[in-house]
């Protein structure tokens, strides 16, 4: 099954402009990738009649390797009851009854943890049970995967092909630079297992995505990274930034890259894209495209004007309004006891959505914020800064492809309207 493409009547011509298929789910880096979030559905004030995305957690912060940078692995300080985090039937049942009841225009389904191959092939043949038993006539279920992919094998394979699952590998290029930091319990690599999966997935056909995750080590080398990927059929690529503080010194963590470093990368890298197009997607420039083509806000979340375009569901059904704030403080409740239609029309999720609109009010007059309103949240609270960390790299990047889009705006629409 190819991947859904964009609405802008592009098919036809072989024009990649974005996925509709999913969000990439996310790796658990500095960013909840896709995980396919807003790039992939159309955002919508919540409602009887919307679409509503899910990041879920069947197994919590539980991964089968110990990455270096991994921000979601503290998580599970939050659930010490048991070192084994698994979702139960219950939850998984009511979660499924609840979301397909309460959107039945269609409901996206993004399993990421933790790494979620962790909750069993047996689970997700439930998940595709309960699906077909709550789903309604007419509606759209749509189900992702965000993996290290060290699991995947054939019986993984066949079953995400046959339940149309769009799938995201995180793989941070080549070996040398994959292996740096994502490595196993006991520091064993883990690239070759992580291409071994990727080979069975193609293999059935699977539709997926790859994920990179640049960190010190690989954002300094951005034609080389591009040009890994693409050599290697990764036609289809999104690159998050990865920033973490370090919690003894405040600083940003060792791991993290400049703002600097990450304005380098993305001109560097948009060279290649513009040679490659439309034969290659990469996220960012995709739906900045979008953006221009249609004369809307950007799809990615952290270039909207609000928070809270989906909601992250944790194993035991505890429900926070994003990845980044899996926390105390905004624990909006949990599904076996409040109706997620009351969790949706809460102070705590309409007060967490408001947050970014405050921020976005401090870049009033760049000439950009129509582009990134702002960019994420939680990329101004870290340091306490009174801008976005990477604002320098975002303007950078916007100064120096402007003109560029504008000449790919008239293509497209001269593509599309001829």
């Amino acid at each position: 099954m190819a991947p859904r493409r964009s609405g802008l009547g592009l098919e036809a011509k072989g024009f990649k402009l974005q996925f509709h298929k999913g969000y990439s789910p996310g790796c658990k880096a500095s960013y909840p990738c896709l995980g396919f979030d807003d790039a992939h559905w159309e955002v919508e004030p919540y409602g009887r009649y919307t679409r509503l995305k899910f990041f879920i957690k069947p197994v919590s912060a539980d991964c089968n390797l110990a990455c270096t940078y991994c921000f979601y692995l503290p998580k599970a300080d939050l659930y010490p009851k048991t070192r084994c985090h698994r979702m139960s039937d219950e939850v998984l049942r009511e979660l499924i009854a609840q979301s397909t009841a309460l959107s039945p225009d269609g409901v996206s389904f993004c399993w990421q943890g933790g790494e979620p191959t962790l909750a069993g092939l047996e689970f997700y043949e439930k998940v595709i049970e309960y699906e077909r038993l709550f789903g309604l006539p007419g509606q759209r279920i749509e189900n992702s995967l965000q993996t290290n992919g060290i699991l995947i094998d054939e019986r993984w394979a066949r079953f995400l092909a046959q339940n149309g699952f769009l799938v995201g590998v995180s793989l941070d290029g080549p070996k040398e630079f994959h292996d740096y930091y994502r490595k196993g319990p006991s520091g064993e690599p883990s690239y070759e297992r992580v291409m071994r999966g990727i080979r069975w997935l193609r293999e059935f056909n699977v539709d997926f995505n790859i994920l990179v995750l640049l960190n010190d080590r690989n954002v300094k080398y951005p034609h080389e990274l591009y040009r890994f990927l693409v050599d290697n059929g990764f036609h289809y690529l999104q690159f998050i930034p990865c920033v973490e503080r370090n919690p003894r010194t405040g600083k940003p963590a060792e791991y993290s890259i400049t703002p600097e470093e990450y304005g380098r990368f993305l001109c560097a890298v948009f060279d290649e894209w513009i040679r490659d197009f439309p034969r290659v997607y990469v996220r960012t420039f995709d739906e900045l495209l979008l953006a221009y083509v249609r004369g809307e806000e950007p799809s990615l979340c952290l270039f909207r004007r609000e928070c809270g375009s989906y909601l992250v569901v944790e194993y035991n059904g505890d429900v926070y309004p994003c990845d980044f704030y899996v926390e105390p403080k905004w624990l909006l409740g949990n599904i076996m006891e409040q109706s997620l239609d009351e969790l949706l029309a809460s102070e705590r999720f309409l007060e967490f959505k408001r947050r970014k609109v405050e921020l976005a009010k401090k870049c009033k007059g760049c000439p950009w914020l129509w582009l990134c309103h702002g960019g994420c949240p939680r990329h101004w609270e870290m340091f306490g800064l009174d801008h976005n960390y990477f604002c320098r790299s975002y303007k950078t990047f916007f100064e120096y492809s402007h003109q560029r889009f504008l000449k790919l705006k008239r293509l497209v629409e001269g593509m599309t309207y001829r």
